[in-house]
């Protein structure tokens, strides 16, 4: 045994490769659909005919149920396995997006997008366990993140496909056409997706009642770094998610006076970032585990910085060189919210690993879901004025970097004391 691999680790190889990214597939028609709304926006306010307090209701209701299942999801991905977790999922999500295709009405639309979110919830966490249970622990941070770049390229498909397809066949057609990708998956799933390679087994669960329940969501929530890695995710990931899910587009057209086109370039431009800035991230984690919190400040850092700049910039408009950085630093806020699983990770044993990814996967999304309202109602309230609107943003950077600093001693230190326990445990397990 190899000091690099733990013992009962999975060997990985082409098969592990080849099921995670089955369950990778699912996850990225889940993110075309969740981001296919912020190349529509503008269509949806027209066709439904509400203002912008109506219109982030879609993204956050979307965005509520799915921050609102993650623990149950987490729940359930520990007890039921990734396979029909994943399937649910994929069934609800394609139903959602189905839904939207036909939507007439503003409660009709809002369902089917309440719908998605429940389907879309249930798609990360369970990737994230998959990849637990077919990779070696030591490849955790570089497989977390290569998911999430190949999730985000779903984005693409929203603003080089989707955003095209609206203004050429109209609304019914592509989002009715988006959704064949759903029942794709799902055939792939049913006869292909496997929860573990044989002869790893995870051990059974013996219980199911409300003290099961209890106990795995107290046991994750006492670890610091359960609480440090929801508060690292809410602080880095919302300012790309509401860019990119809703405002975005509203922002760079109607505030910076840039054509459709060209703030679907700039879109793109954002999602080409994580997927750029994800590579380096996962890779420079999996050397060195303690640039984690590093990383993780100065995202946090830099977006505020670029954000801020770009409110006040003196002209009417920023420049487009400023509008080009600012979507490249974008870029890098859903690899660093990755950063948050690599802490709840390893304070977590196998077994409870779904439930500490759900409680960390909660805090990007309640911090969306919570500036995505926030804008809504402040750009009714100033009459379109997204500079007040946008500078919500720096609130909850500064809750979330409180947090961070509060934690992030005691969760190293546990993080120490559990690597230890685990070398003493593995001396005397029999070569």
């Amino acid at each position: 045994m190899t000091s690099a691999q733990l013992p009962g680790d999975p060997p990985g190889g082409r098969r592990a490769v080849a099921v995670w990214g089955l369950g990778v597939a699912v996850y990225f028609v889940a993110i075309t659909y969740r981001t296919s709304l912020g190349v529509a926006g503008i269509d949806a306010a027209e066709r439904f005919h509400i203002n912008a307090s109506a219109l982030s209701t879609f993204s956050i209701l979307q965005v509520l149920v799915y921050a609102g299942m993650q623990i149950p999801v987490g729940l359930m991905v520990d007890r039921l396995g990734t396979r029909k977790v994943l399937m649910l999922g994929v069934v609800l999500f394609t139903l959602g997006q189905f839904g939207f295709a036909f939507s007439h009405s503003y409660a009709m639309a809002l369902g089917s997008r309440a719908l998605l979110g429940c389907g879309d919830a249930m798609t990360f966490i369970s990737v994230l366990r998959l990849g637990s249970r077919w990779f070696p622990a030591r490849r955790g941070p570089l497989i977390a993140q290569i998911a999430a770049l190949f999730g985000m390229a779903g984005n693409l498909v929203s603003t080089l496909v989707i955003a095209r397809s609206l203004h050429s066949v109209g609304w019914t057609t592509t989002f009715a056409g988006s959704a064949l990708g759903g029942l794709a998956v799902f055939v792939l799933a049913l006869f292909f997706l496997k929860d573990h390679p044989k002869g790893f087994e995870p051990a059974p669960a013996t219980h199911l009642g409300a003290d099961y329940v209890r106990r795995q969501i107290a046991d994750a929530w006492r670890e610091p770094g359960t609480r440090l890695g929801m508060w690292v995710h809410f602080t880095t990931q919302f300012p790309a998610m509401v860019f990119l899910l809703l405002w975005g587009m509203p922002f760079l057209v109607e505030a910076e006076g840039l054509s459709r086109a060209t703030a679907g370039q700039l879109l793109t431009l954002v999602v080409l970032s994580n997927m750029a800035v994800g590579l380096v991230y996962g890779q420079v984690i999996a050397r060195h585990h303690a640039a984690r919190a590093p990383l993780a400040l100065g995202t946090v850092g830099a977006t505020a910085l670029l954000w801020g700049t770009v409110l006040v910039w003196p002209s009417a408009h920023a420049p487009m060189w400023l509008l080009v950085v600012l979507c490249v630093v974008l870029g890098a806020c859903g690899p660093a919210s990755m950063i948050g699983f690599d802490f709840a990770r390893p304070a977590n044993p196998p077994e409870r690993i779904g439930t500490a990814s759900g409680i960390v996967n909660m805090g990007g999304f309640t911090a969306s879901m919570t500036t995505l309202l926030a804008v809504g109602v402040l750009l009714d309230l100033t009459g379109q004025n997204f500079r007040i609107a946008f500078a919500s943003v720096f609130v909850l950077q500064a809750l979330g970097i409180s947090q961070i600093l509060r934690l992030r001693g005691r969760a190293h230190r546990r993080e120490r004391e559990r690597v230890v326990a685990s070398r003493v445990e593995a001396v005397h397990v029999p070569a």
